[in-house]
């Protein structure tokens, strides 16, 4: 058997506003935008090179999923972005505004910077050792 992480729903405020950034300062591609209804659309980002896993973009529809936007984890890294340069990107992100708040670091595993997505969401910039 053979299987695959293939989306991974993100909880959002607004559509636009996420797409605006994820493509914008992540320099992700906007693979699908389908309106599904008046409220819901269908939309996935992925990184460049990287979209075998990508991200669904999901406008929270109640009260329950707003206050889970921008903490989906409870405060802990939720994601995990690969990289095979990080100083060309750690730069680049800084310099479009995404706010580190871990500058890179060397570990075991590779060199690793803490950033917040638009809505506070921790994720782990990663350049592994080869």
């Amino acid at each position: 058997m053979k299987q695959r992480i293939a989306r991974i729903a993100l909880v959002v405020h607004d559509y636009d506003e996420a797409i605006e950034f994820y493509t914008k300062k992540l320099d992700f591609k906007l693979l699908e935008d389908t309106r599904m209804s008046d409220t819901k659309r269908w939309v996935l980002v992925a990184p460049p090179g990287g979209e075998e896993c990508c991200l669904l973009l999901a406008k929270a529809a109640n009260v329950r999923q707003q206050t889970s936007v921008g903490n989906q984890t409870g405060g802990r890294v939720f994601l995990f972005l690969y990289t095979d340069d990080i100083q060309r990107d750690y730069q680049k992100m800084q310099e479009r505004g995404v706010n580190f708040v871990q500058p890179p670091r060397k570990e075991e595993y590779g060199t690793v910077a803490v950033f917040e997505d638009l809505y506070g969401n921790l994720w782990d910039l990663l350049e592994a050792n080869n």
